[in-house]
């Protein structure tokens, strides 16, 4: 059983390396600002929001102007984590392969 031993030890380099970006992404910063820099936004590579800056002259404007600015910068921040994560755990699960498949 030669193949087996064999897959195994794909199985846990698979995973050490998927370990390893996944401390990489929590550790990766993605910073977006939109607005001419009112409304910045940081994310880890996991997308999850570690900061959110508003320029004070920029809430004067009103909810209307505020909310879609902060949306589109939210939603561009997601996306690029997204992209992010999507790329760095396709690099630690490359080369594995299931028999048969």
């Amino acid at each position: 059983m030669a193949g087996v031993g064999k897959l195994l030890k794909q199985a846990q380099k698979m995973q050490k390396g998927i370990a390893e970006a996944q401390q990489r992404l929590a550790d990766e910063r993605i910073e977006i600002s939109h607005g001419g820099g009112a409304v910045k936004v940081v994310v880890d590579g996991h997308g999850r929001i570690q900061a959110l800056t508003l320029h004070p002259d920029f809430l004067k404007e009103g909810a209307a102007v505020v909310e879609p600015a902060l949306v589109t910068a939210l939603q561009e921040a997601a996306d690029r984590a997204r992209a992010l994560h999507e790329a760095t755990m396709s690099q630690a699960t490359a080369g594995f392969q299931l028999p048969g498949l």
